[in-house]
């Protein structure tokens, strides 16, 4: 019956903890928040105005679950201490697996709930639009660039997270050159801002028949969705419209007349293509709401005054721009040369196991102690 003891002291321990998770996500202005928006919800006339009621709609959907979460939190505290007084009381230790359980579960969604207050962005909480470009090399770059692909894809289906493919384009020989997705859930693009840069490979290739060590580097980008509600001004003649028929993963249930699109923006020498949709009218909207998105984020992040100062300069896919690094051999470490994390368990990180990562990033960002080479 010792572990129960030690089990009710953590929990006693956890309530500090647990006050300043509650004062970090404000669950009390949260609370009184809700009441107002629940207010407007029930006026006369609410309706009158779907755009304004939709967001606010949204709005009260976001504080709900962030209120919830919190209320769940406290609910398996309180349930785990009830678990440990009857054990104790009846000397009975079969409960004990069940305890064991019951704290991990409560460990991690209380890491959960403090990495949400890390995510304070503008928008933090949208949706992701993540870019995949193959560097140099060939063959061996469009092949890790797909192990990348599915790296990303793996951790949100972990996460709950949906992600639907925009564009598509198959490598050479194996691979791929390029693509485009988005991934949709609350939070997804706090939480995948973290992974936007050039990620290096190291690895004995298994396309070189004398079996030798390759270095091979591929780009994400990641970007928020920006919704139509924020402004940009796109003029028609700063965009050229490109048509060709859908191929790739993502084109592969999709009608094989000219429907994909891609477009250019002439300013910037931004492109942006799609091919998921089945008409060339909405694939041309996604187009539009991704070039939209590419050009508040870079406008927003380098601080240009306007739309029209940008530049389009593009970061290297090459040695020294890494943000972290994969070695599959001599020895197996992924290794982030920002915050300076790392996991030897390559295999678990090529399925999607990023969290360690992300959650250093976070944590790195919210303090500005940044071990590594820096952002």
């Amino acid at each position: 019956m010792i572990e129960f003891e030690e089990y009710k002291v953590r929990l006693g321990d956890l309530k500090p903890k647990l006050d300043a998770l509650r004062a970090s996500l404000n669950v009390d202005g949260a609370k009184d928040e809700l009441e107002r928006l629940h207010a407007m919800a029930e006026a006369p006339g609410f309706w009158d105005d779907p755009e304004k009621s939709q967001k606010i709609m949204v709005q009260t959907k976001q504080l709900e679950g962030k209120c919830n979460r919190f209320a769940k939190i406290q609910s398996q505290r309180e349930d785990l201490l009830t678990l440990c007084e009857m054990a104790l009381e009846e000397n009975d230790d079969s409960m004990l697996e069940e305890m064991k359980t019951g704290y991990a579960e409560l460990e991690a969604d209380m890491e959960s709930a403090r990495l949400e207050t890390l995510l304070t962005g503008d928008y933090d909480r949208n949706n992701a639009l993540m870019s995949f470009h193959a560097g140099a090399g060939g063959t061996e770059a469009q092949d890790w660039c797909q192990m990348l692909y599915r790296m990303y894809t793996r951790w949100a289906e972990r996460h709950g997270f949906t992600y639907k493919i925009l564009d598509y384009v198959d490598g050479d020989e194996a691979g791929l050159k390029s693509a485009d997705i988005e991934v949709i859930g609350e939070n997804a693009y706090g939480f995948l801002k973290s992974e936007h840069g050039v990620h290096r490979l190291v690895r004995i290739s298994p396309f070189d028949a004398n079996a030798r060590r390759h270095t091979s580097f591929s780009a994400v980008e990641v970007i928020p969705e920006i919704t139509d509600d924020v402004d940009v001004e796109i003029r028609p003649e700063d965009i050229e419209m490109q048509v060709y028929r859908s191929s790739g993963a993502g084109g592969q249930h999709i009608n094989k007349t000219s429907s994909a699109v891609r477009l250019i923006h002439k300013p910037t020498g931004i492109v942006v293509a799609c091919q998921e949709e089945r008409s060339q009218f909405q694939n041309r909207e996604t187009c539009m709401r991704m070039l939209r998105s590419k050009l508040v984020e870079i406008k927003e992040r380098e601080h240009y005054e306007k739309i029209s100062d940008i530049k389009g300069v593009q970061q290297k896919i090459e040695w020294g721009s890494q943000i972290r690094n994969y070695v599959f051999m001599p020895y197996t470490l992924a290794k982030d040369a920002r915050t300076g994390f790392e996991n030897t368990n390559i295999n678990a990180v090529m399925d999607g196991d990023l969290d360690g990562f992300i959650n250093a990033y976070l944590t790195c960002a919210a303090t500005g102690n940044w071990p590594g080479k820096g952002i």
